[in-house]
């Protein structure tokens, strides 16, 4: 199957619904199933990855029902209903839950897709083991086998790589039988997303003492998480997919559900909007009705210099815009993108077939801009940040463009294809 991208050559139009964020999501339903009593989690998202973290807390036992846009969950000790879990595709269930799972009455087995099995994952069971949690995998990567018991707690150190192995020890160090300190080694990447874990924790009651360079985290040991009532922000990830389409395009269109500031700002991808900002994207907010506009006749975009070190996944879709951008833009720090769904800095190296002008020089990804692209057959690698970013490159391109793995968009961002075909883009599913 393909997904066929047609060029585009009429103004974008009409309007484009935020979905809500599935950062916050995965977070709060699991902080939401540690906790006694009923929580509620306001704002529904249909998200893959979401619905794999749904699955997983399911099997651990954990009631959870949806009303209208309204997750209700009631949280407390784990009791599997069956040995074997699995995460799909999810690396955010992989990650946060591995640990989580020990909480459980009985062992547990977590599994997933078959090429997930590559998944590196080694560095966080290993700092698991240190805190005193019995996980064994046979080469580092899923099935993983936890055993039922409380963490010891003590001094932990796991490499800054990747946020998620940190997030995965903030969430099981509050249960340790005495106090734990985090450290990291090595480069720290990806601390906003750190930040909105602990952020959340701190919502259901939990306590995180951080040092100000984000490289040391002190946990009390023994302590309770408290029903709470989250609203889910909007996902600025998804949004940064349409923001793209309408840089590219002549546009008159309404986000809806998205603010620029507020609330927004606890988003780990809120520096795209900055970013997209600097291209000369104009942005015109109204807070109150919670919409932006974006309305231009065309715009000449701005090379940007970006660090990619805090905001990896928005990588794709910069390496999309910069391509039609007057003058080079250089992405920095690229290293750990390539440890993502797939190596994602090679993946959008595709542009170039496309006729981009993008090369790696070490850590950095330089990308000089082109008056054009023409049409090509591409491979998505069953990525969907890649799969729609390659999209919004194809609506600008001569001729079709044809992308493999053309369902990958609903790991994350399912109402996609609705939402660019809703304003203007003409994209299909074919066999």
């Amino acid at each position: 199957m393909r997904l066929v991208v047609e060029p585009v050559h009429r103004p974008l139009s009409r309007e484009l619904v935020v979905p809500n964020s599935k950062y916050h999501a995965h977070r709060a339903l699991i902080l939401a199933s540690l906790a006694r009593g009923r929580s509620e989690i306001v704002g529904l998202t249909h998200a893959k990855h979401v619905a794999h973290t749904l699955s997983v807390l399911r099997g651990l036992g954990t009631r959870i029902e949806v009303s209208g846009e309204t997750f209700s969950v009631s949280g407390g000790a784990y009791r599997p209903r069956r040995p074997l879990l699995s995460v799909g595709s999810s690396g955010s269930t992989l990650y946060f839950l591995v640990g989580l799972c020990a909480l459980a009455d009985r062992p547990v087995t977590l599994v997933g897709q078959s090429y997930f099995r590559r998944r590196p994952i080694r560095p966080l069971l290993e700092a698991l083991t240190q805190m005193g949690l019995r996980v064994s995998s046979r080469d580092g990567c899923p099935p993983i086998r936890i055993e039922p018991g409380l963490p010891v707690g003590g001094t932990v150190g796991i490499p800054g790589t990747l946020s998620q192995w940190v997030s995965g020890l903030l969430l099981v160090a509050p249960f340790a039988e005495r106090e734990t300190i985090i450290e990291i080694e090595g480069t720290l990447n990806e601390r906003p997303y750190i930040d909105l874990t602990i952020g959340m924790m701190r919502q259901f009651g939990l306590q995180v003492d951080a040092s100000a360079d984000g490289r040391r985290y002190v946990v009390p040991p023994k302590q309770e998480a408290h029903a709470a009532r989250v609203e889910l922000p909007p996902d600025i990830g998804s949004a940064a997919f349409g923001l793209a389409a309408v840089a590219l395009h002549p546009s008159h269109l309404v986000l809806r559900q998205l603010v620029l500031n507020g609330e927004s700002l606890d988003h780990p991808e809120r520096a795209f909007l900055e970013v997209i900002r600097e291209m000369g994207l104009p942005m015109q907010e109204d807070p109150d009705a919670r919409e932006v506009l974006v309305s231009h006749d065309g715009i000449r975009l701005r090379a940007v210099h970006v660090d990619c070190r805090e905001t990896p996944d928005v990588l794709p879709i910069l390496a999309t815009l910069a391509t039609f951008a007057d003058g080079e833009s250089v992405l920095e720090n690229i290293d750990h993108v390539r440890l993502k769904e797939s190596d994602r800095v090679a993946a959008m190296m595709q542009l170039n077939r496309m006729g981009g002008d993008l090369r790696i020089e070490g850590s950095r990804l330089r990308i000089r801009g082109v008056a054009g692209l023409v049409g090509r057959d591409l491979s998505s690698f069953n990525d969907h940040r890649v799969l729609m970013s390659l999209a919004v490159a194809g609506t600008r391109a001569s001729g079709y463009t044809l992308i493999s793995y053309p369902n990958a968009y609903r790991i994350s961002y399912p109402e996609f294809l609705q939402a660019m075909n809703g304003i203007g883009a003409a994209m299909e599913c074919i066999g």
